[in-house]
């Protein structure tokens, strides 16, 4: 991948939400975040713009000059405590300003640290914050997420992986890695790009696929694929032994084998990005869907996803594609590290097969969902130089 985007020097905004019911626990986040600006912010002279409430959040962003070259990117760094009872007030005046600005963080690429008093919430906060500031124009690297629970348990592997049996040593480099991701982000952009459609669902009838068809429509600098998972082609992950899983990903395998050996995993390594076509099946992604990120362990073992960015379109019957958005975002975003494009996904609600394509202002949504598609994908667009 050629470098496309130029990482902004000289500052990083780090926000930070105060609450004083969950400030009094803040020792360790405090110490984690003052490991990480001794050890990577400071000697790359970079300074750094905090923010702790919600006013001054929008303050910051209404004096700041918008990113006028859309290949320049400025680093957003969120650190949230949530306590024992994974609510942080400051917090959600935050993610109250997210949702209701569509267009605040244009121009930003973020990380999320959440640390809590208890072993929940760090995950669901994180999916939570992550989708809202997406949503508002926010990239986000792959792996984004760095979470100390209460025991720190969740750092017991990279402690192991580390050599040491300090977890909370664990907690400091994995924040230090995320912090060097986002500064070291440079694009993925390419002159002929490729992107693989991947869908369960039925040609004739789906609403989900039709709109697939639609933006595929404008895509006219882009490759595009299409590999069909359904009727039975998938056997769900059976969760094979570690050195198994990692023997047969070494050879771009999976013991099961079929579909996913044959086409899926070929298509992926040459694709420059994914787009996940997901009907809402009772607040859930499918299970032939469910079962293909599941298989992906076996590739993930011997290669991450870093270079590759996730689309999605998602089509509720009632309500709930927030909910599918999370998940893709928890699946394929912070646990097999797909880089998250800015405003990632299409959500719409459609029930009756056809009511998709007739949902009011829909032209004017696929076009512009295409439009960022090859925002992220295409190095160098008509009229450019």
């Amino acid at each position: 991948m050629e470098q496309t985007v130029t990482m902004e020097t000289g500052s990083l905004l780090m926000v930070i939400p105060r609450d004083s019911e969950t400030d009094s626990g803040s020792e360790r986040l405090d110490l984690v975040l003052k490991f990480v600006e001794t050890v990577e912010i400071i000697p790359r002279n970079i300074r750094i713009c905090r923010v702790h409430t919600a006013e001054e959040f929008r303050s910051f962003l209404q004096e700041k000059s918008p990113v006028s070259d859309r290949k320049s990117l400025r680093p957003v760094l969120f650190a949230v405590r949530l306590g024992k009872d994974g609510v942080n007030i400051e917090y959600v005046r935050i993610l109250r300003l997210l949702r209701g600005n569509p267009h605040l963080l244009e121009g930003y690429i973020g990380g999320v640290i959440t640390d809590a008093d208890s072993e929940f919430y760090t995950k669901s906060t994180a999916t939570e914050l992550v989708l809202a500031a997406n949503q508002s124009g926010c990239a986000f690297v792959g792996k984004p997420l760095v979470e100390g629970t209460g025991s720190l348990e969740d750092f017991r592997v990279a402690a192991k992986n580390l050599g040491t049996t300090d977890y909370l040593e664990a907690y400091r480099v994995m924040a230090r890695r995320l912090l060097q991701s986002m500064l070291d982000f440079r694009g993925y952009a390419v002159p002929e790009p490729s992107l693989l459609c991947l869908h369960a669902s039925s040609h004739k009838t789906s609403n989900t696929f039709a709109l697939w068809r639609d933006v595929r429509e404008h895509l006219k600098a882009t490759t595009c694929s299409e590999i069909g998972l359904r009727n039975g082609t998938i056997y769900d992950c059976s969760g094979c032994p570690y050195q198994m899983c990692l023997h047969y990903g070494e050879k771009d395998s999976c013991f099961y084998g079929g579909v996913m050996v044959e086409n899926v995993y070929p298509a992926i390594r040459e694709s420059n990005a994914i787009l996940m076509v997901c009907p809402n099946y009772n607040d859930a992604l499918s299970a032939n869907l469910t079962g293909f990120i599941n298989r992906l362990t076996a590739l993930y073992r011997k290669r991450q996803f870093y270079d590759k960015a996730l689309f999605a379109i998602i089509v509720s019957g009632y309500s709930g594609g927030d909910i599918i958005a999370r998940q893709l975002i928890a699946a394929l975003n912070m646990n097999k590290n797909f880089y998250l494009p800015p405003h990632f996904c299409i959500m719409e609600t459609a029930n009756d097969p056809g009511t998709a394509e007739k949902l009011p202002g829909i032209r004017n949504r696929v076009e512009e969902f295409a439009a960022r598609i090859e925002k992220t994908l295409v190095s160098r667009h008509p009229g450019e130089v």
